[in-house]
């Protein structure tokens, strides 16, 4: 695993654990804190090496990477394809309507399924993905409003998204100064403006948010990723 990628994250997950979000936000979820054996086993797994291609999405989604500690993390493929299963704290104070169980959610992460199974289907085992691939969050945190609504970082107070982007722009170029991808590909629009801000010399793709939000996304999604990589020469 590359010490320098374990020791921006862990900076990474200091800093943002110091920051303080007032109402809406009700609740902040740190997975780096938490779910930290799990997101380090990740990382000793599949981290180590340069990679000529890194994803980028956006922040951890409540029964993914909120759950399991690993970026667009679906249960039962991170369990079973990623081969990373381990024990997983609780966040304090942890809402009620979303609580953490880690490997024993029974929810699944809609988005992370989609994802990591386009990548199953198009590598067949993680080893094979993770040779030149890579996959990153921004931004590592969780936001809750008292409803257990979710709130993702672009809809923070200005004052809010200063500090919390300034930390987690700095884990980006460190990153992605030490996995030296060729490609960056960003997972939706956000992802995108944080490339384009920290990268602004480096080749720079765009692809769908697998999010079943997006009416788009829910039209063939992995199709649709899949010829427009290869179009572009990634794949």
């Amino acid at each position: 695993m590359s010490r320098a990628l374990l020791n921006a994250t862990r900076s990474l997950a200091e800093e943002v654990d110091r920051l303080h979000f007032g109402e809406p936000t009700a609740y902040v979820y740190n997975p780096l804190v938490y779910a930290r054996e799990a997101h380090e086993q990740y990382l000793r797994q599949f981290g180590s090496g340069r990679k000529r291609v890194v994803f980028l999405g956006m922040n951890p989604g409540p029964w993914g990477m909120a759950q399991v500690g690993v970026p667009f993390g679906e249960i039962g493929l991170v369990r079973d394809w990623l081969g990373i299963d381990c024990a997983v704290g609780r966040p304090d104070p942890e809402h009620p309507k979303r609580p953490i169980t880690g490997f024993d959610c029974q929810r699944s992460e809609v988005s992370g399924r989609r994802f990591w199974g386009l990548m199953r289907d198009r590598f067949g085992s993680a080893e094979a993905f993770f040779a030149d691939h890579f996959v990153l969050n921004y931004c590592p945190l969780v936001f809750m409003e008292a409803s257990g609504r979710n709130r993702t970082p672009d809809k923070l107070p200005a004052e809010e998204r200063q500090p919390l982007y300034a930390a987690c722009d700095r884990f980006l170029v460190r990153a992605l100064d030490v996995l030296g991808a060729e490609i960056l590909i960003a997972v939706g629009g956000f992802a995108e403006h944080c490339l384009r801000r920290n990268a602004p010399d480096a080749r720079i793709l765009r692809i769908l948010h697998p999010s079943p939000a997006s009416p788009a996304a829910n039209r063939d999604w992995a199709g649709v990723v899949e010829v427009g990589l290869e179009e572009e020469g990634v794949w």
